[in-house]
């Protein structure tokens, strides 16, 4: 068995305002950004990086992601896109996703957390050290449903590692696939990209290090996307010195490292075609 990488959709939010968001379509019709995760396959384990929302999430929105983030977000609440119906429908015993990496703990990405609660649920140190103790602007953006259940928390740090030239730690050894978690922060404070190599070439999950392919490749920005992204950073000059850090590497390494980042539509449509 080799290593296989499938990219899901778990979650479609569908807010207001195409152009704005999407960068095309109408002004008053809906957008669709996708909650992207990455399920890893291997011959020892499925790893899932982040999990979008949950089975009940999507039966109870309102309850658990609260009115604000419905009203606003808009998600589709389909149960056949939530991250454990997908691992069935690839085949896969929802036990074997043994390990589950978060890019961050904002409440679209989390939301799966309860649908696995056997896996070891991998984090950036700070970013659960905030989520839990820090400020109010920190605390908020954790659901509490999401880790009721008392997730199977393992920690990370730097430990000197290197990974093109980004600071990064290798997680879960013993794996057919190198996987590394690479802090880019500035969304959050503790926010990281997932990395995984695959016969030889590198995946990197940027997350919410940004938000749309025009951080990257230089096109216009739909203006909605880009107030966004200022509204919800917690540390405004991290997040852009990790965007052209972002850039350079795809820039100069373009041909060994394949990046996206967790809700461009189009990024989404190219991976899971």
């Amino acid at each position: 068995m080799t290593v296989r990488l499938h990219h899901l959709n778990c979650g479609s939010l569908c807010p207001a305002c195409q152009r704005g968001i999407n960068g095309n379509g109408g002004w008053t019709a809906a957008a669709l950004m996708p909650c992207h995760c990455l399920l890893i396959e291997t011959p020892e384990a499925l790893v899932l990086v982040d999990t979008g929302l949950g089975t009940a999430d999507v039966a109870r929105a309102s309850q658990r992601l609260g009115r604000a983030f419905t009203l606003l977000g808009q998600p589709k609440c389909d149960p056949a896109e939530t991250a454990l119906a997908q691992v069935r429908a690839l085949g896969f015993d929802p036990r074997d996703v043994k390990h589950l990496v978060t890019t961050h703990l904002d409440l679209d990405h989390t939301g799966g957390l309860p649908d696995f609660p056997h896996a070891q649920v991998h984090v950036w140190e700070r970013e659960l050290a905030m989520a839990q103790h820090g400020g109010f602007m920190d605390r908020i953006r954790l659901c509490k449903h999401h880790i009721a259940h008392g997730p199977q928390w393992v920690t990370h740090r730097a430990e000197g590692d290197a990974w093109f030239r980004f600071e990064a730690v290798r997680i879960i050894p013993g794996l057919s696939a190198e996987i590394a978690l690479i802090p880019l922060h500035g969304h959050t404070l503790g926010h990281c990209g997932v990395a995984v190599k695959v016969d030889g070439r590198w995946t990197l999950h940027a997350g919410d290090a940004y938000f749309n392919r025009a951080t990257l490749d230089g096109s216009a920005m739909p203006p909605l996307i880009g107030l966004f992204e200022k509204l919800v950073q917690r540390d405004a000059l991290l997040r852009l010195r990790n965007q052209a850090r972002l850039r350079s590497l795809v820039e100069q390494h373009g041909d060994e490292v394949d990046v996206f980042c967790a809700h461009d539509l189009a990024e989404f449509q190219a991976h899971a075609a």
